[in-house]
């Protein structure tokens, strides 16, 4: 893979999101069997969500908010090595191994899933400011319905999909809306996906594990 920016292991200006966010719930897939490849993910050491300060300040402002409507946040996925990102795209030459296929893009061929911006060959949750997330509901304790589940490669995951209900769609702008003012910037094929506006890293891809020793704290 041919990254045209700086990769580098300085993970000086990383943090764990739980010190910012003490009452985030993390549930970090690719540091688990199920997520699209069926494996646990090169890179993923530890089932922690790193990531940069400036992103983790803009994310307990997110929290707050929702934390007044009752809601909580639930992280997938934060910072991502840049090894981790190779392990898809060697993933996605293997032809065979299609275990997870019912589970995460069931109308999709294997390969069509980078070429329709699914899965990037340079992520940019390798440079340490984006995340994956979902609200939960305080109230029942379960996941905000927002039509499809995480990593569900398919145009039912677009946030302006017009397959969703109405209330389905009002829980993605709730979200959307949330990151958006404090913040973060969307993406237009997955409802989950956020960047933060003002990157601190936006030409630099991290190669350091997942994993609370290598921060300084």
């Amino acid at each position: 893979m041919d990254y045209k920016h700086k990769l580098t292991m300085d993970s000086s200006d990383f943090v764990l999101l739980s010190d910012y966010v003490p009452g985030i719930i993390q549930e970090i897939r690719y540091f688990s069997t199920y997520n699209f490849v069926g494996d646990r993910i090169d890179g993923y050491e530890e089932p922690v969500a790193l990531i940069t300060r400036e992103a983790a300040r803009a994310l307990k402002a997110v929290a707050n908010e929702m934390n007044a409507q009752g809601y909580r946040l639930k992280i997938f996925d934060t910072y991502r090595p840049a090894c981790a990102v190779r392990h898809f795209v060697l993933w996605g030459i293997e032809d065979l191994d299609l275990r997870m296929k019912p589970y995460f893009y069931p109308e999709l061929e294997k390969q069509a899933l980078f070429k329709l911006g699914y899965i990037a060959s340079q992520s940019s949750h390798s440079r340490g400011s984006t995340v994956d997330l979902t609200l939960l509901d305080m109230r029942t304790g379960r996941e905000v319905d927002m039509g499809g589940p995480f990593d569900l490669f398919s145009e039912i995951s677009h946030p302006d999909s017009t397959a969703v209900t109405d209330e389905q769609r009002e829980n993605r702008m709730l979200l959307q809306n949330t990151m958006v003012r404090c913040g973060f910037q969307p993406i237009d094929c997955e409802w989950w996906h956020f960047t933060l506006r003002d990157e601190p890293f936006p030409d630099t891809y991290f190669e350091f594990p997942v994993s609370s020793q290598y921060l300084k704290r």
